[in-house]
């Protein structure tokens, strides 16, 4: 297991980085970037250190009844279950793999996981088990970096692969409606032709 608190490349902990970091900032973005979209009952799959459901609860307070994060890794559910306190959030560790959590979890009507898909071996099934988990009309937020595709190796060694646009796109076949956007740095909009974007992010509708 890795240590959350050996920060690795692979863990966001605010506290714990300089503000000013690329990456932290990336991933603060998504997480302003769902906002609008966070309603009701809300799930955070992958929350890790567990700040981004701490924003989510604390800006969306008017709009949500409560808000679940897990995590795989039993250290990051034990540190934000430490540093991340709010009323309506609780965390706890779980794989979202596992048949038995979307009985265990219930239904959401808002499910956000960010940079999570490309970590597990079957991103099908991944999608699958969002589908589950979503209430109908439930609103899906999820995002990935992009790469040489399925199956194919990356050089990131906690990532099984890292998807092509088009396999992106195809994960959210089963659901009602979906928006793409494209983010570089903090910010995100709507692809262009012929400019390379390093992660998406689908908006989608069971």
């Amino acid at each position: 297991m890795i240590n959350l608190l050996e920060y690795t490349g692979e863990r966001v902990i605010p506290e714990k980085m300089d503000p000013m970091n690329g990456m932290l900032l990336e991933h603060l973005a998504r997480y302003y970037f769902s906002m609008p979209f966070v309603n009701g009952r809300v799930l955070d799959i992958a929350c890790g250190s567990g700040y981004g459901s701490k924003m989510l609860a604390k800006k969306r307070k008017k709009d949500i009844s409560e808000l679940i994060g897990v995590d795989i890794a039993e250290d990051a559910i034990t540190y934000a279950q430490k540093a991340y306190y709010h009323p309506l959030l609780s965390f706890r560790q779980g794989d979202i793999m596992d048949e038995s959590i979307v009985n265990e979890l219930g239904s959401f009507d808002t499910i956000v996981s960010f940079e999570t898909i490309e970590h597990v071996e079957d991103d099908i099934a991944f999608m699958n088990q969002m589908h589950r988990l979503l209430k109908p009309g439930g609103t899906l937020i999820l995002s990935t970096p992009f790469g040489q595709g399925r199956g194919k190796p990356t050089n990131q060694p906690f990532h099984y692969h890292q998807l092509t646009v088009a396999e992106f796109k195809e994960n959210f076949n089963n659901f009602q409606s979906v928006d793409f956007y494209f983010q570089k740095g903090v910010m995100f909009e709507p692809p262009k032709e012929n400019v390379h974007y390093p992660i998406g992010i689908g908006v989608a509708t069971k």
